[in-house]
């Protein structure tokens, strides 16, 4: 079966689904700091102790026991559809990630030359119509939702 994109705190008191771009960093933070005292100390999605989550192989036995047998409060976060999406494209179309690159490699190249999306420069620093790229963008979301073309979706904007 399996539980995907789930967090859990140490203690099992309450158990978290992501939906990137909804909080998630927050709200793991926030996790994390209920069993410690502390909030964690960087980026919350490379912790890999102090909270169980699904991605980690050790962490599965425990999250699956406590979600089907209900043992704690579960919950998840929505957005409001549009600001999620935009935040995506802002996030992971034109800015670039903490490893100094861009988001999946290949994919702003694809958007660039597909779809005539502008980001920026190869830099992301050069002034460009962010309105236009970002309805361009959306026809691109669209299609691989729809139509799962050019690529399957991505999490953060399915």
């Amino acid at each position: 079966m399996g539980f995907p994109g789930t967090w859990m705190t140490e203690s099992e008191s309450v158990v978290y689904r992501v939906v990137p771009k909804c909080a998630c960093s927050t709200i793991g933070q926030i996790m994390f700091y209920s069993d410690h005292g502390r909030f964690f100390d960087g980026d919350i999605h490379d912790a890999t102790d102090g909270m169980h989550k699904w991605a980690i192989e050790p962490s599965q036995p425990l999250i699956e026991q406590n979600v089907t047998s209900h043992k704690s409060y579960a919950f998840t976060v929505v957005r409001n559809p549009y600001t999620r999406i935009l935040s995506s494209f802002f996030d992971k179309i034109c800015g670039i990630q903490r490893n100094g690159k861009r988001y999946r490699g290949n994919l702003v190249p694809l958007l660039v030359q597909k779809y005539g999306v502008d980001v920026g420069g190869e830099s992301g620093t050069e002034d460009f119509d962010q309105i236009q790229s970002f309805r361009r963008f959306l026809l691109f979301a669209r299609d691989t939702i729809r139509w799962r073309r050019p690529m399957e979706p991505d999490i953060h904007w399915s």
